[in-house]
């Protein structure tokens, strides 16, 4: 097999943003997403999680930020240099953080501008409508409302539904979790994995909620300060000591607080 073939579909090797010209915030990212894989990128806020996907998806320089060292790979070719939406062409798309919808839009209108790339006509684009539908139905119940007033839940399947309108190899999904219910946490991420097995989607996920996360990911890296502080599987990790402390709540032996641990057992396992 060919070193083309075995490529990571995605492949980052120590990046470092900067924002502002002076604020150090990734230092030396590296990881992989392989083709049909699901990765998890996990970490507390402030980690450098979303930064991260922002350096992917080239969204960093309306933040003043800039990826100053490292490279960015897609299919083996460097692309954090290319417009967001030449990128998109090329099958790259990020669910932002927040679950950005266009309020004042339906929700059928908000999927319909993740085909603004397209060059398809209207039946192709028609097809894939149908296809998000099944895959979320009450999408398909709630079409003509407008998004602002939908759930929350409601919105982010908008806002997963609009990516896959693009046709992606490749979705960063940031923070998917964030401010739902947990029965709608994993009503998402059991799409996320109906979609990565049936569509081929890749996805790299950036997730506080490590538990639900590890549930669903093939792998995972661990953020802290913006340094990768542990990876592997998502089994190993979800059996690590630390991991299981610090990210999942339980621990093997008497329940510590993080407040009095991560000075010295975090650091020491971790970063010595």
């Amino acid at each position: 097999m060919s070193d083309v073939e075995t490529a990571p579909l995605l492949q980052i090797n120590n990046i470092e943003v900067i924002y502002d010209h002076v604020i150090l915030v990734l230092k030396g990212v590296s990881l992989d997403v392989p083709e049909g894989g699901i990765v998890a990128l996990l970490g507390a806020n402030g980690a450098g999680k979303t930064t991260t996907m922002k350096a992917i998806s080239n969204l960093l320089k309306a933040e003043r930020g800039d990826v100053t060292k490292g490279s960015i790979l897609f299919r083996g070719e460097e692309v954090h240099n290319l417009s967001p939406d030449v990128l998109v062409k090329r099958g790259v798309v990020q669910v932002m953080e927040g679950r950005h919808c266009f309020e004042h839009l339906t929700v059928e209108e908000n999927l319909l501008t993740g085909a603004y790339t397209r060059k398809e006509g209207g039946r192709k684009i028609n097809q894939d409508l149908e296809m998000v539908y099944s895959y979320f139905p009450r999408l398909r119940e709630r079409r003509s409302s407008l998004a602002g007033y939908v759930s929350g839940g409601e919105q982010q399947m908008v806002a997963i539904g609009r990516a896959l309108m693009a046709q992606p190899s490749l979705i960063l999904l940031d923070e998917p979790s964030m401010g739902l219910a947990p029965q709608l946490v994993e009503e998402i991420f059991g799409i996320v994995s109906k979609l990565n097995k049936e569509r081929n989607v890749s996805f790299l996920v950036a997730e506080q909620n490590a538990a639900v996360a590890l549930r669903y990911a093939d792998a995972g890296y661990i953020l802290e300060n913006g340094r990768v502080v542990m990876e592997g599987d998502a089994k190993s990790l979800s059996e690590n000591e630390d991991v299981k402390e610090f990210y999942l709540g339980v621990g093997s032996g008497d329940r510590v607080s993080f407040r009095d641990t991560k000075h010295y057992r975090r650091r020491k396992r971790w970063l010595a």
